[in-house]
């Protein structure tokens, strides 16, 4: 049974973790209040990057950091996680997805590249496949494939335990037992911000992906459309890839080897291979735009 507290964490010490990012919080107001990171460099192209189902925005700032050259990254804390509003229910898809498009019209981000990781993977599908002209590229990173027949990897009572050992004050030492590859500053960063992450966020959502059959939403999807996983996942196989490919012939496959589900922890490359495909779409653009009446037809 889960027994970690329903009550979320004191936040002075990471309010003040925060204010050392070179990146600034914004706020989104609605239902629920919507925080986010956004990142300035030298790059233009919006990028809205939306994380896993425990994984707090402030989780991507290394990833974030080395996209600015490239796109001007807003990293969203999806509601119940970091400092983004934790309701009590409200976690299907079609909320998260909800969330997205009131980002995207308060903020004034237009046409940004949807990077979304895992549960993040799901959203920006989700998004996409109502309106194909939301968003100018989709990098969907380990989409969860689960459904009805196919259980999610990462059992619930395993997140539980995790969320369970963060709110009691568990190190980085504690947290390389769920996650071996994972670099130590990334686990220290993981054990003070998991306990951020809402009990009841995590299990609906858990639900959701053994509920909700990934493949319905992919087939809509249109281009660009970039899939990347990681060779030695169990979320998405490279069998798994190559369906898809096959399902979706819009979309673009890349496998960073040696990663599994966690791909830009797991593999410092990872962000690299990111950082490409983001170069990709922008040339691609930007020798061939496309208008919006052409991306309807």
């Amino acid at each position: 049974m889960h027994t970690a507290p329903a009550t979320r964490p004191d936040c002075a010490e990471l309010e003040r973790e925060l204010a050392q990012l070179d990146a600034e919080r914004l706020y989104v107001e609605g239902d629920v209040r919507l925080h986010l990171l956004r990142y300035h460099g030298s790059a233009d192209v919006p990028a809205l990057v939306l994380p896993g189902i425990t994984s707090p925005a402030v989780t991507w700032d290394f990833v974030a950091r080395r996209l600015t050259g490239v796109v001007r990254p807003h990293v969203l804390d999806l509601r119940g996680r970091g400092f983004s509003g934790a309701p009590a229910r409200g976690y299907a898809l079609a909320d998260y997805a909800a969330d997205v498009r009131r980002v995207v019209e308060q903020l004034g981000l237009e046409r940004p590249v949807l990077i979304g990781h895992s549960l993040g993977a799901r959203i920006a599908a989700a998004v996409a496949a109502e309106d194909p002209q939301l968003a100018r590229a989709l990098v969907l990173i380990e989409p969860p494939l689960s459904g009805p027949v196919r259980p999610y990897p990462t059992t619930l009572s395993s997140f539980f335990e995790q969320l369970d050992e963060a709110a009691a004050g568990c190190t980085a030492a504690d947290m390389r037992r769920h996650f071996p590859h994972w670099p130590e500053a990334e686990l220290e960063l993981r054990a003070r911000w998991l306990p951020t992450c809402s009990a009841a966020a995590v299990a609906e959502t858990h639900s959701g992906f053994e509920r909700d059959r990934f493949e319905p939403l992919w087939e809509r999807l249109r281009p660009p459309l970039f899939l990347i996983h990681g060779a030695e996942s169990p979320v998405v196989t490279s069998a798994d890839a190559q369906r898809l490919t096959e399902v979706n012939r819009a979309a673009v496959c890349v496998a960073v080897p040696g990663a599994g589900h966690m791909l830009p922890w797991e593999r410092p490359d990872a962000t690299a291979v990111l950082t490409r495909v983001l170069q990709v779409v922008l040339a691609a653009e930007a020798t061939a735009p496309v208008s919006p009446s052409e991306r309807k037809a």
